[in-house]
């Protein structure tokens, strides 16, 4: 990894133009991808990222480059070249570093690292898996099966005497069948995993993942289109955080907020939701997918509540973003890579639980629709307005889940969605998935208990001729 030495040197070449503020993020990353298809090993690659991002902050004005040639000549002509964005006298210095190796917070705990695992035992989680579904049902007619790891080895460093060592493992089982009957074909898929190392996976219930993919498959595959409307929707706990994270989430980040150009920017301190809506933004969570030992400016990460009881308590923010807002930095800043300038994104993102159980929510709904697995969407973070497809869905019928429906939409606005939510269930759990912002895709865990929305418009073919 960089030496001390050769990463003092490199800013204090940084703050020879005027700069107040410089910054080394190096990294030394391995990714691996195995994939079978329908029992056999298709592909396994490897791949290799190593270098350092060198950021250089004059007050609101940012300069920022990469490079993989970390040699100590070759760095620092580099920050020389970067710092000549810049022209004015020193008016700042290196400070002596506090050397910390940010695994001793221990919420990231990794014993083997996913780049010292032999492929035999990736794949034979694989087969596993292949063997839970194989047989399931002949109109499954493809099984595709991918592990994927990744390592990074990271050091940071700034002028403020940040000098950060930390090691991350990200790794996930990614399933998706394809079934097909007559003319109709239906595609279903989900994955599991964490920031833990391999071994992680013995204590996941690899089966009951499995089956619950074909069985969503096989029952989207012959439902009846959605009719649609106006409803009340009940979407559930787990991966249903996607529209709290897309719709909401993305307005609460600095990177929208500090420039004005979100829902909510200036809001901080008022009423933006129901009052039984609770949500937080916690990168502590002990070897979950989006939790970090730090975040990628060194800051260690910490649980930050957005909204308690419906009023907007915290934004997320990163350091640069910090001084245009005036407010502290919150550990929620990332990168995809060193091959991007960080900013503030969300960790594991999730609603609080509430009161009301699952039941009692399905029982109270006459007419509504059950949004049991959420998929993709698009979101304008300035206005709120969003758009998301309902994988797998079912009509609430006088206080009962009756039948499967497909081609689901859901569409609203995500500060209306957060003030019409009536019910919250006790039932919160974690999906996740790969975010992507301004500082590339970075891993992020959404969540939430079920939760009922009123007055929905929800999209669907359905009933026309």
């Amino acid at each position: 990894m960089l030496s001390k030495q050769v990463a003092r040197k490199v800013l204090d070449a940084c703050l020879e133009t005027g700069a107040d503020f410089s910054e080394i993020f190096f990294e030394d990353t391995y990714e691996h991808s195995s994939n079978m298809l329908s029992g056999k090993m298709e592909t396994v690659s490897e791949k290799h990222l190593f270098g350092a991002g060198v950021r250089i902050l004059k007050g609101l004005e940012e300069a920022y480059g990469y490079t993989s040639d970390v040699s100590e000549e070759a760095l620092v002509k580099f920050a020389r070249n970067l710092a000549s964005s810049f022209s004015g006298e020193r008016v700042a210095e290196v400070a002596p570093f506090e050397e910390k190796d940010a695994r001793d917070a221990g919420i990231v705990k990794i014993v083997r690292p996913d780049s010292e695992v032999d492929e035999s035992e990736r794949v034979a989680y694989l087969r596993e898996i292949e063997g839970y579904i194989k047989d399931y049902d002949p109109r499954i007619v493809q099984r595709i099966i991918t592990f994927m790891g990744r390592t990074q080895n990271v050091d940071i460093f700034n002028n403020k005497g940040v000098c950060t060592h930390d090691l991350r493992n990200q790794t996930r089982i990614g399933l998706q069948v394809v079934a097909k009957e007559g003319d109709k074909s239906q595609s279903s898929h989900s994955t599991i995993g964490g920031q833990f190392d391999i071994d992680g996976y013995k204590n996941k219930d690899l089966k009951s993942f499995a089956l619950d993919v074909c069985k969503s498959c096989i029952a989207m595959l012959t439902a009846p289109e959605m009719v649609g409307g106006v409803y009340p929707v009940i979407i559930h706990n787990g991966f249903g955080g996607v529209l709290f994270h897309e719709a909401c989430g993305h307005s609460l980040e600095a990177t929208s907020v500090a420039k004005n150009a979100s829902v909510f920017s200036g809001k901080h301190g008022t009423k933006i939701a129901s009052d039984i809506v609770t949500a937080i933004d916690d990168g502590t969570v002990y070897n979950e997918w989006g939790s970090l030992n730090v975040d990628d400016e060194g800051h260690p990460t910490q649980k930050n509540v957005l909204i308690k009881d419906g009023v907007l308590t915290s934004y997320m923010i990163d350091y640069a973003n910090s001084r245009r807002m005036g407010m502290e930095s919150t550990g929620n800043s990332r990168r995809e890579s060193y091959r991007f300038s960080p900013t503030s994104r969300m960790t594991n993102t999730y609603i609080a639980n509430g009161k009301s159980t699952l039941e009692e929510i399905i029982a109270t709904t006459e007419l509504g629709l059950f949004a049991k697995e959420m998929g993709g969407g698009s979101v304008n973070p300035v206005t709120g307005e969003f758009n998301f497809a309902v994988n797998e869905g079912y009509m609430v019928e006088h206080g009962k889940i009756t039948h499967p429906v497909r081609g689901a939409t859901l569409i609203g606005n995500g500060a209306t969605a957060l003030l019409n939510i009536d019910m919250v269930a006790n039932n919160q759990s974690f999906g996740h998935g790969m975010c992507g912002s301004l500082s590339g895709f970075v891993h992020a865990n959404v969540g939430e208990p079920t939760v009922r929305i009123q007055n929905m418009t929800v999209g669907g073919s359905g009933g026309k001729e």
